[in-house]
């Protein structure tokens, strides 16, 4: 027996990892890629990849899921279609979400059409006891990043540093979820996932550090309410394709998507 169709919007880091996986673990004989549009034709597909042409494709072959892997402008333009035609995207730009009034749509659309807007836990864990939490009287929930300068080099040029200048942990940010998904869409979606799992973008604290003795990214959660407090520290090593990512997203979309073709469910 064929599992089902699954279908993936875009192809770059993250996607390859997911799609080897998914292969590796057997969850799909049939895995369609729509490629973002700077991945252009010369970028050929592996076998056994299938290429869909356009949006209209991807709705027309009505994958078991959707699994956005291409940025903010793809949430913004391509979930929009999925949800409307009823299929169910998992999206890991999360920072896109950001965007109230992007928010506010796609939970409109999946509520309307009977799908789901699926968010995976990506490069933290935790994400039960936060959600469990919020409904406590009082919550405070506050997020640390740290990556090493390999992840930061646009932002260190900015301030006309390069990663050999740093000699100390510099604080690049601090402030809300929601400015922090804003300003840094390709570092933080993990700030975005935390507010969204907790007390809303604008409840939720972020601090951004570029620390020079680090390898990988690390990530530092604190959740203080009426009922108890929470402190997780997470080491993550970064994607040899991608400093801004954590390795572990890529497994962190598998693992949600055997979640939900699963016949039991784990939440």
């Amino acid at each position: 027996m064929t599992s089902p169709p699954l279908a993936l919007i875009g192809f770059g880091a993250i996607a390859r990892d997911v799609a080897g996986l998914l292969f590796e673990q057997g969850v799909t004989d049939h895995l369609h890629v729509l490629r973002r549009g700077d991945q252009t034709a010369q970028d050929s597909l592996p076998a056994p990849l299938h290429a869909l042409a356009d949006p209209t494709a991807l709705i027309t072959l009505r994958p078991a899921l959707v699994i956005e892997a291409a940025g903010h402008e793809a949430v913004r333009h391509v979930v929009p279609l999925c949800l409307e035609q009823s299929l169910p995207v998992l999206i890991s730009s999360v920072g896109a979400l950001h965007d109230q009034a992007l928010f506010d749509r796609l939970i409109g659309l999946a509520r309307r059409h009977a799908t789901k807007l699926i968010l995976p836990s990506g490069a933290i864990g935790a994400l039960d006891y936060v959600r469990a939490a919020r409904m406590a009287g009082q919550v405070e929930i506050t997020y640390e990043s740290r990556k090493s300068p390999s992840a930061w080099i646009e932002e260190l040029q900015a301030r006309g540093l390069t990663p050999e200048d740093l000699e100390q942990p510099l604080i690049l940010f601090e402030g809300s979820a929601r400015d922090a998904a804003k300003r840094y869409p390709a570092n933080l979606n993990v700030a975005a996932t935390l507010a969204i799992a907790g007390c809303g973008f604008d409840g939720t604290r972020v601090k951004v550090i570029i620390d020079p003795a680090l390898q990988g990214n690390s990530h530092t959660i604190t959740v203080t309410s009426d009922h108890g407090q929470m402190e997780i520290c997470l080491a993550n090593a970064a994607s040899p394709a991608n400093p801004k990512s954590s390795w572990i997203v890529g497994k962190s979309v598998v693992a949600a998507v055997q979640n939900y073709l699963s016949p039991c469910m784990m939440l």
